[in-house]
């Protein structure tokens, strides 16, 4: 590991030297009706550990679900590395199974301790020391025969023994602390969005009138809206046009990956040129809303406030003279939208709403100047929902960043008491 001075009792040696790895292979005669336990890049974090298994037949399994995964091993990916999906696997199932793109880590049991190593493969200095060692601009890989000789600091078997136990009490209550937290987060998001939901869906005045929408989804709607296909009012982008050419390649590039997830959210969108953009892509004029298309449970919405680019894998609406733009946003982000898109997005192999269907969407239409005043209030509720969850977001990370320090300090003898 990188730049770690340790105490003068311990000693370091490269990961092979204390341990093997990818010892046990999937054999590819395996019956296809066999079940496995399958773990994939995705369900792993270095905070959570192991955080999702998914229990499929071999025969419907990814061809990389092939590595054999035992109680006490370590899965440290080798592909995306940025990601950091670190474990130890403290009870394995009989059927589990690794991804390829993960190193299967067994520990020689008299060489190290496997609690005390799962700690120091989790360690920033080690963490770190991965992701330099790998390859590759967008899809930053390692190769396993890399990853093991990295230095690892190897204290006696007893420190080790004791460093594992502390960190795990001391991290478990952290981990506590942390999970209520972001239960807190879970709570501030359903708050608003049941509220927003009401209010684009009911109205602001709770006495208003009501009549059946005729829509199981959208359920009564104040009485002097009117429900209209979504075509009929809104316009969605066609045509696309090359983001390498000079008028385009300064334009902020929008994809999914960029949008928060049910909260409309944008982070630093990078131009066109500084993505590298090569395939076709939807101009947006200002006043836009746009609206992923694929995984619509995702709810990835957004409005950008001056002419831009898209992905393919977003519609660019013109919300015409009908809709306040900010009412139109809101109104895709609420649960009776997700709940029509989500059914729709099943017709298809992959999850996605088509023009077609988002056409025959039949949208309730306030008049503009309420649409205005429901859009104003929902962007209070924004506001206040997010200035509460920043609070706690800034709160979780504080502790995940003293739970990460706290590891690599027990792990390169810097606390006291333990060595």
């Amino acid at each position: 590991m990188i730049d770690v001075t340790l105490p003068a009792t311990w000693s370091s040696k490269r990961l092979k030297y204390l341990a093997t790895y990818n010892d046990e292979v999937l054999p590819e005669s395996t019956d296809e009706e066999a079940e496995i336990d399958y773990v994939e890049i995705s369900g792993v974090s270095l905070s959570r550990g192991v955080e999702q298994v998914e229990r499929i037949t071999f025969g419907k399994a990814p061809s990389r679900a092939r590595r054999k995964v035992r109680s006490g091993d370590i899965l440290i990916s080798t592909v995306r590395t940025y990601l950091r999906a670190i474990a130890k696997v403290d009870e394995a199932s009989p059927d589990l199974i690794a991804s390829t793109g993960f190193c299967v880590v067994r520990p020689d049991r008299e060489e190290v301790d496997s609690g005390y190593l799962g700690w120091a493969a989790k360690s920033e200095p080690f963490v770190s020391e991965v992701v330099s060692r790998s390859v590759g601009v967008s899809y930053p890989a390692i190769n396993a025969s890399e990853l093991v000789t990295i230095e690892m600091p190897l204290p006696p078997l007893e420190t080790q023994r004791r460093i594992a136990q502390f960190l795990d009490e001391k991290t478990a209550r952290i981990d506590g602390l942390i999970e209520k937290k972001r239960a807190l987060l879970d709570r501030l998001a359903e708050k608003r969005q049941a509220l927003i939901t009401r209010a684009v869906t009911k109205g602001l005045n709770p006495e208003a009138p009501m009549k059946p929408s005729g829509i199981d989804w959208l359920g009564d709607i104040p009485a002097h809206w009117d429900l209209v296909p979504f075509k009929w009012r809104c316009q969605v982008q066609s045509g696309q046009v090359d983001p390498r050419e000079p008028e385009y390649t300064d334009m902020p590039l929008i994809a999914p990956d960029y949008i928060e997830s049910g909260t409309g959210r944008l982070y630093d969108v990078p131009s066109a040129e500084e993505q590298g953009a090569i395939s076709g892509k939807y101009f947006c004029s200002e006043g836009s809303v746009l609206y992923s298309k694929i995984r619509p449970a995702l709810r990835k919405v957004a409005l950008f406030d001056s002419v831009c680019l898209c992905s393919a894998d977003m519609y660019a609406i013109d919300p015409g003279k009908y809709f306040e733009r900010r009412y139109l946003f809101y109104f895709l982000l609420t649960d009776a939208f997700t709940a029509y898109a989500e059914l729709e997005s099943l017709r298809v192999a992959m999850p996605k709403v088509n023009r077609e269907a988002l056409g025959a969407f039949v949208l309730p239409i306030p008049f503009l100047d309420e649409q205005t005043e429901i859009a104003d209030y929902c962007s209070r509720v924004d506001r206040e929902n997010r200035f509460a969850a920043d609070e706690v977001k800034r709160s979780v990370q504080k502790l995940e960043e003293y739970r990460s320090a706290l590891i690599t300090a027990a792990v390169t003898g810097q606390i006291g008491g333990l060595q």
